[in-house]
C-alpha cells in the first residue's frame, strides 16, 4: 500500500472514531435528558414545587375556661393577624423593602420601627425581648394582632401591592364576665412563649408549642397549660416569587384546648369582688380616730371555701386589674402599672400572695394548742384591761375588762389579756432561757399543726408560705441583719433617729432573744407572723371539717372539645390535725357566741342564724407604722368566707356587712327569711355529674330519658 494510501486509512479512521464520540456524547445527553424528563420526572417536579410552598402554623383554639354552673370566665374570639413573610421580603429590593414596611404601618397603625422590631430574631444583637420572633425563620412573623376587616381584607384584595403579607384569623382570648365578674388572679393571663422554653419544648419533643404560641403566665392559664393549649395545625400554600398566595395545598387544621371547669362560682365571685370593692371604698371615708386621718385601705382579699373539700368557691382580690390588657401584647406603660407599688401592685394576688398579721383570728388556733397542752375548758383566767410585761404594759384592743373567764369567753370577747397569759405561761415554764431556739412551745407547734408556715399546696403559682415567727426565725433573722445593724450602732448615720440607734444597738446586744414579748404577741396574732387569708380559710374549714387539711382547688374536671370527661379533679387531703373532737367542738360552739353575742353580734342581728348557724372570729391586726388590718374569718358546715382590709381598721366594724352579704348570697337568705330556691349554688353539694358544655362554653340542657330512647332507636 502506497504512502498516500495509509494516510487515506488512517483519516477515515480518525473521522470515524470522532463519529462514534460524537454519537455516543449525543446518546448519553439524550439518555439523561429522558431520565431527568421520564424516569425521574415527578420526583424533580415535586422538588421544584416544594421551592414554592409555604407552611403556615395554624394556632389552634385555646380551651375553654368555665365556672362549675358551666358559665364561661375565659372564652375565644376570632382575631385578624397580619403576618409578614422575611424570605419574600429579602427578595426585594432596599427601596422596595422599605416601600412594603411603610405600607403595611400606614394599613396597620403601626410604626415601621416597630415592624422591623417584631422581624427581627431574638438571636440577633438588637433583639428586643418580647417583641423579636422566636419562631422557625422560615414562617411568617406575625407583626399586627386584632387588626380590622376592613384592612385585612384589603391586604387579601390588593395582593400585589403586598407581596408577603398574609391576612390570617386566629382566635384569641375574651371574658365573657359573667354577673359582672373580673376574677384576673384566678384566671391569669397569656404572653408569647420565650426562646428557653421554646427550646426545652424541642428537647422534650413537645409539637404543641411553636415560635408563634402564647403560653400561660398566671392563674389558672399557667396552672393548667399543657390541657388549655391543644394542638396547632398547619396550612400549606403555594406562592410565586414574590411571595403571593397561588393556591392552597393540604391543610391540618389542628385540635383545639380542652376545656377547665373550676369550683368557682359566677354569682358568688361577683358577690365578693363587689362587696370587697364597696369595703375599701366605705373604709377609705371612715375617720381613724388612732391616726387621725381616713383608712387608708390599700388592699384587701375575700376567700369562699367549701369546709369539706377545700375547692374554692370565689376568690376576690384588690386592687385588680383587666385580663384583657394581655390579648394584643401589654405596653410598657401599663406593665409598669401592674408591678407600681403606687398603684397598689395590681399583679399581686393579696388572697394567696399577701401576707399579714392574723389578729385576734389566730386565736382559735391557740385555745386548740393551750386546751391540747395542759388547759382544760374550766381553766379560768383574768381579762384585765392589761398585762404586764417587763416595763410594758401589752393593752386589749377590742374589748374591755370581763375578769375570770374560760376560753369560749376569751373568744366571744376576743380577749388579748387572756391570750397574754396563756402565751406568758408556756414561756416561763418551758423557754425562758431565750437564747434557747429548740425551746419547747406548743402554740407554735399547734400553728404548724394547721398548716401556717407553709403553702397550701393550691393549684395556682406564685402562692406565698407564710411565716412563723418563732425562736429559730428570730435567729436566723438575727443571723441575716446583725452586720447591718450593728454597722449603724458603731457608725450610726448622721441623719439616723434616736429610735433607730436604739434599735440598733438593742439589735446588735440581743437580736436573736426571744423574749416574753415576742411570746404574748404570738398568742394574739400580732408580732412577726403573718399568714395568707387562703391558709386563715383552710385553717378555719379544718375547725369547720373535723380536723381535715385539704389542698385548695380551683380547677374541678378537664372536658375536651367534644363534651367528654378527660379528668376529674378530685380534692387532696394534705393533713390532719391533731386536736381531740371534743376540743374542736368546744372551738366550734365559742365561735358561735362570736356571731350571737360576741363582736360580730351587732354585725348580724336578724341573720337566721337558728336555720344557718355561722361561726366567726374578728380580728384588728396591728402593725408597727401602719393602721390596723380588719379581719372577719367565718363558717357554716358547708363553707367558709375569710374577708381582710389592709389598714381597714376594726374587724367586724370593717368588715362585718360584707361578710354577712355574701353568706346571704350563699344561702339565698332575705332579710330573715332562707329561700333555698334563690341560694346562689343549686344545693349546697356539688352535682355528681357533670354538665354537657356546648361551643360557647354554656349549658346544654340535660338529656331526658325520651332523647336517650331515640338515640338508642
Amino acid at each position: 500500500m502506497s504512502p498516500s494510501a495509509r494516510s487515506g486509512q488512517r483519516s477515515r479512521l480518525r473521522l470515524i472514531v470522532i463519529q462514534a464520540l460524537v454519537l455516543s456524547l449525543f446518546v448519553t445527553l439524550f439518555a439523561r435528558l429522558w431520565y431527568l424528563q421520564v424516569a425521574a420526572g415527578e420526583v424533580y417536579q415535586a422538588k421544584a414545587a416544594s421551592q414554592s410552598i409555604r407552611e403556615i402554623v395554624l394556632q389552634p383554639d385555646r380551651g375553654l375556661i368555665v365556672d362549675a354552673q358551666g358559665r364561661p370566665l375565659v372564652a375565644n374570639r376570632s382575631s385578624w393577624v397580619i403576618s409578614l413573610d422575611r424570605t419574600t421580603l429579602g427578595k426585594l429590593p432596599d427601596d422596595e423593602q422599605s416601600q412594603l414596611v411603610r405600607r403595611v404601618a400606614r394599613a396597620t397603625g403601626m410604626k415601621p420601627k416597630g415592624i422591623r422590631a417584631r422581624l427581627l430574631n431574638c438571636g440577633d444583637a438588637d433583639a428586643v425581648v418580647g417583641t423579636c420572633w422566636n419562631g422557625s425563620p422560615y414562617q411568617p412573623v406575625p407583626i399586627a394582632d386584632d387588626v380590622e376587616t376592613e384592612v385585612a381584607l384589603l391586604i387579601k384584595e390588593q395582593a400585589e401591592d403586598y407581596p408577603g403579607v398574609l391576612a390570617q384569623q386566629q382566635s384569641v382570648r375574651a371574658y365573657p364576665q359573667p354577673y359582672g365578674v373580673n376574677a384576673a388572679h384566678i384566671l391569669g393571663y397569656l404572653s408569647p412563649i420565650t426562646e428557653g422554653e421554646l427550646d426545652e419544648a424541642e428537647t422534650a419533643d413537645d409539637t404543641s408549642v411553636n415560635g408563634a404560641s402564647r403560653v400561660g403566665r398566671a392563674g389558672v392559664e399557667k396552672e393548667y397549660d399543657a390541657y388549655l393549649r391543644g394542638m396547632p395545625g398547619y396550612q400549606r400554600v403555594e406562592v410565586n416569587s414574590m411571595g403571593g398566595v397561588m393556591k392552597e395545598h393540604s391543610l391540618d387544621a389542628g385540635t383545639p384546648g380542652d376545656t377547665l371547669v373550676t369550683s368557682i362560682d359566677a354569682k358568688v365571685q361577683a358577690v365578693a369582688e363587689q362587696q370587697l370593692a364597696e369595703t375599701i371604698k366605705t373604709a377609705r371615708k371612715t375617720f381613724d380616730e388612732v391616726s387621725g386621718k381616713n383608712y387608708v385601705a390599700d388592699s384587701g382579699a375575700v376567700v369562699v371555701m367549701e369546709a369539706k373539700t377545700g375547692r374554692l368557691v370565689a376568690m376576690a382580690s384588690q386592687p385588680t386589674y383587666d385580663p384583657s390588657v394581655w390579648v394584643n401584647g401589654i405596653t410598657q406603660k401599663q406593665l409598669s402599672r401592674l408591678y407600681s407599688e403606687q398603684a397598689g401592685t395590681p399583679l399581686l394576688s393579696r388572697a394567696t400572695q399577701g401576707q399579714f398579721a392574723p389578729g385576734s383570728t389566730w386565736k382559735p388556733m391557740m385555745t386548740a394548742g393551750a386546751l391540747t397542752n395542759g388547759y382544760t375548758t374550766d381553766t379560768r383566767l383574768n381579762c384585765s384591761s392589761g398585762f404586764q410585761v417587763g416595763n410594758r404594759t401589752f393593752k386589749n384592743y377590742e374589748s374591755g375588762a370581763y375578769g375570770f373567764i374560760g376560753f369560749d369567753k376569751a373568744l366571744e370577747v376576743s380577749c388579748n389579756t387572756f391570750f397574754y397569759r396563756v402565751g406568758y405561761d408556756f414561756w416561763r415554764r418551758l423557754g425562758s432561757d431565750v437564747s434557747d431556739v429548740n425551746a419547747k412551745d406548743p402554740l407554735v407547734e399547734e400553728a404548724k399543726e394547721f398548716g401556717f408556715g407553709s403553702r397550701t399546696g393550691l393549684d395556682l403559682p406564685g402562692e406565698a408560705s407564710g411565716r412563723i415567727a418563732d425562736r429559730t426565725w428570730k435567729r436566723a433573722y438575727f443571723e441575716s441583719q446583725k452586720d447591718y445593724y450593728c454597722g449603724i450602732e458603731k457608725n450610726p448615720p448622721k441623719d439616723a433617729s434616736a429610735f433607730l440607734r436604739q434599735f440598733a444597738h438593742e439589735f446588735c446586744v440581743e437580736g436573736y432573744a426571744y423574749r416574753a414579748g415576742d411570746a404574748v404577741n404570738f398568742a394574739i396574732g400580732q408580732g412577726d407572723t403573718i399568714v395568707t387569708p387562703l391558709q386563715l380559710a383552710r385553717a378555719y374549714a379544718a375547725i369547720s371539717n373535723g380536723g381535715t387539711l385539704w389542698k385548695p382547688r380551683v380547677g374541678k374536671a378537664i372536658v375536651d372539645p367534644e363534651g367528654n370527661l378527660v379528668r376529674r379533679i378530685q380534692p387532696e387531703k394534705q393533713g390532719q390535725v391533731k386536736v381531740p373532737q371534743s376540743v374542736l367542738g368546744y372551738i366550734d360552739d365559742a365561735l358561735k357566741g362570736v356571731t350571737r353575742q360576741g363582736t360580730m353580734a351587732w354585725r348580724m342581728g336578724g341573720f337566721p342564724l337558728d336555720d344557718v348557724p355561722i361561726r366567726s372570729k374578728t380580728g384588728s391586726a396591728e402593725v408597727y407604722g401602719k393602721q390596723s388590718t380588719s379581719w372577719v374569718a367565718s363558717y357554716s358546715g358547708d363553707y367558709v368566707v375569710v374577708m381582710m382590709v389592709s389598714q381597714g381598721g376594726t374587724g367586724s366594724g370593717t368588715s362585718g356587712p360584707a361578710v354577712r352579704k355574701i353568706w346571704e348570697t350563699l344561702y339565698g337568705i332575705d332579710g330573715e327569711t332562707v329561700t333555698p330556691g334563690r341560694a346562689a349554688i343549686p344545693g349546697v353539694v356539688a352535682g355528681k355529674s357533670l354538665p354537657i358544655f356546648a361551643e360557647d362554653g354554656s349549658v346544654l340542657p340535660p338529656k331526658t330519658q325520651a332523647t336517650k330512647k331515640k338515640k338508642k332507636s
